[in-house]
């Protein structure tokens, strides 16, 4: 479909508008977060990390270097210099994507007016350093600059590329067609030239480029975008990359898409890759395909995810361990690869309207998104540990900050690509809350909120949610417009949510986890409730995760809890935890109603020359927790333990905010 025919209409810009699918994504114009959780944490990214984000840029030189590029060669006749990395370029695309966003979800015409023209102007600049035939890279293909695509594996080029068609797309659906489209248009003619059926076999080192021409496609209509988002995916896999140090399943080079059971290697690389396999399937009917690449994320949740929703267990290079291989001290956990999650599983939701995908988006928000962004909308994490050992420290926040940064919260890191990541998805955030289908209105995520939008026959149908979720479990749905007529309301219920219930005027009926549809004639002013039990509960590990059997951890409804040394008053490596009491929610008892739940343990007492290891029974096995000040002894090398203590957790998503300290989630059992 056209842009005039489908998004100067402006329902609101979508991220992702299929032309098939069992559900129908709704637009910012159709939903709006009003307040709550992520309410606020809108506020603090459209008010703090977009600017945020273009001070760093303009302060590293990254945004000049399109003028850079412009002019070939610098003040004394000699080449430019370009500052930044070669992704550079796709960090300012992501910021525009993410500043158009929040114009078409921002209600305040004054600060609409201000944002839009800081995207005129950095359009402007882009522009400006394009080159005639549509080529678009400020570190490639200039004087004193490597030749074009000269570095597939590395380089970065289509992966730019695809972030600026995303930006496109993006300013398209939320205020209509611009110069910033003209660009991406030709860039991306120039890419289909380069490597479509009579061009270069090619693929880039990173993908990204293969969803973004997908969504041009659905944008503009042309058919020759589908096309070469088809051929990438079609040609990888043959390890046309360069061999390196990292192998071939580090860049998803190592055996074609359709033959993979399982992600692997760099996860924002293969997160992208199946985002654009899923595009390629919906738009081309292949639903094989589609069922490929979601046994393929089905699998990946199974038995190469943590418990957060993180994705990534080795480092340095962050990629994919093998099945069961999670160690939490070593998770990277990257927040780009949270926001690639969250991307892939929302298309296979409106693909297969399956529920388990929407649990997996509400895991990631609450429990790396959430995280990653500190109070102030100023500083990130880049990798999201579950286990941090050593004490995290303040980094001041006009320095950037060298690697990744393990535990720590940092304005800028050297080369991170994260900041402007997060701010596109919590910008986008209100078109991932709610769908429509012929029958009614879907809720997969819980927020105040507003949703007004047209079912099946071009009814009219809103709905006002209001709720405390997470902290509380209880969800209010108004009807607040509609005609009377006989529409069904749908509810995700969490895989957690064992005893839900739903309350339809004085009518509760227990529903259990998946999706719970009440369908009737509604009315406006109708109140339906849904309470979702959210209390503290013990989660255990599978066996096969070697690095923490024998460790529990703790969650309260979708949001896991942690230990951090801030209130234990002591080592977090020698706690241990008593399961056979059950975790006790405290947060009614807390000043403002702070989420806090405790579990019994303390703190075991040994020799410091004791040998660690015993024979099977020689000595205590299990450790007995003392009521009092007395020490449990045994022989050598037994473990003793001093005075229970109640051990307090909060939400893992507040760590980090009270000063250095060190936590962990999972939590060795007594």
């Amino acid at each position: 479909m056209s842009v005039t025919a489908q998004d100067a209409s402006l329902v609101g810009g979508r991220p992702v508008v299929p032309s098939r699918g069992a559900l129908r994504p709704l637009g910012l114009r159709e939903v709006r977060i009003t307040g709550g959780f992520w309410g606020q944490r809108q506020q603090v990214n459209g008010t703090a990390t977009l600017d945020h984000g273009r001070v760093w840029m303009d302060k590293l030189g990254w945004t000049g270097n399109f003028a850079a590029t412009g002019t070939a060669t610098g003040a004394d006749g000699g080449p430019t210099e370009v500052r930044g990395r070669e992704f550079s370029d796709a960090e300012v695309y992501k910021l525009i994507e993410a500043m158009s966003w929040e114009v078409g979800r921002e209600a305040d015409p004054s600060r609409d007016a201000g944002r839009d023209r800081e995207i005129v102007e950095l359009t402007a600049l882009i522009a400006a350093g394009q080159a005639a035939d549509g080529y678009l890279h400020t570190a490639f293909g200039r004087p004193g600059q490597p030749p074009r695509y000269a570095d597939l594996a590395a380089g970065h080029e289509l992966y730019c590329a695809g972030h600026l068609l995303q930006a496109a797309v993006a300013r398209t659906r939320s205020s209509g067609p611009d110069q910033l489209l003209t660009v991406a248009r030709r860039q991306a003619d120039q890419v289909c030239a380069t490597f479509g059926p009579a061009g270069a076999e090619g693929i880039g080192g990173h993908p990204g480029i293969e969803p973004a021409l997908v969504e041009l496609a659905r944008l503009t209509g042309e058919q020759r975008y589908l096309d070469q988002a088809a051929r990438f995916l079609d040609l990888r896999g043959h390890r046309r990359l360069p061999a390196d140090h990292l192998g071939w399943s580090y860049y998803r080079d190592d055996k074609p898409v359709r033959r993979a059971t399982v992600l692997c290697g760099h996860p924002v690389r293969a997160l992208y890759l199946a985002c654009g396999a899923v595009d390629v399937a919906v738009e081309t009917g292949d639903d094989e395909l589609l069922q490929t690449v979601a046994g393929q994320f089905d699998r990946t949740l199974a038995r190469r995810t943590h418990l957060t929703g993180g994705m990534g267990s080795q480092r340095p290079d962050g990629a994919f361990g093998d099945d069961f291989d999670l160690p939490p001290d070593r998770a990277h956990a990257q927040s780009c690869a949270a926001v690639a999650a969250v991307m892939l599983a929302w298309r296979l939701l409106l693909a297969t309207g399956q529920p388990r995908y929407g649990d997996l988006i509400e895991r990631v928000l609450y429990n790396v998104v959430a995280t990653a962004i500190g109070d102030d909308g100023r500083s990130f994490f880049h990798t999201n540990t579950l286990h941090q050992r050593f004490p995290t420290r303040i980094v001041p926040g006009d320095q950037e900050q060298p690697g990744t940064g393990c535990g720590l919260r940092a304005a800028r890191f050297e080369a991170s690509r994260c900041l402007t990541n997060l701010a596109r998805l919590l910008a986008s955030l209100t078109a991932y809350l709610a769908t429509a289908d012929d029958g009614g209105l879907q809720l997969h995520q819980y927020a105040d909120a507003e949703v007004r939008t047209r079912i099946g026959d071009g009814r009219r149908v809103a709905v006002r949610v209001t709720t405390d979720y997470p902290d509380r479990g209880a969800v209010v749905v108004r009807v607040t417009e509609c005609d009377g007529n006989r529409w069904a309301l749908s509810f995700r219920v969490p895989a957690w949510a064992t005893g839900a219930v739903l309350v339809d005027g004085s009518v509760r009926r227990p529903v259990r986890p998946g999706t719970a549809v009440l369908e009737r004639d509604f009315k406006v002013g109708d109140v339906i409730r849904l309470e979702l039990p959210v209390r503290p509960r013990f989660t255990l590990p599978d066996p096969r995760i070697d690095a923490v059997r024998g460790c529990v951890a703790v969650e309260r409804g979708p949001v896991v809890l942690c230990a951090e040394s801030t209130d234990q008053g002591g080592e977090l490596d020698r706690l241990l935890v008593d399961p056979s009491e059950p975790p006790e929610d405290v947060s009614g008892r807390q000043p403002g109603g702070e989420v806090v739940a405790t579990v019994a343990g303390g703190f075991p007492v040994v020799c410091e020359t004791d040998w660690p290891y015993r024979p099977e029974g020689g000595g205590t096995d299990r450790p007995t927790v003392a009521t009092g000040p007395s020490v449990a002894t045994g022989p050598s090398g037994a473990i003793g333990a001093i005075g229970a203590a109640a051990i307090r957790l909060v939400p893992y998503h507040r760590w980090a905010r009270r000063g250095s300290s060190t936590m962990r989630v999972w939590l060795p059992r007594c």
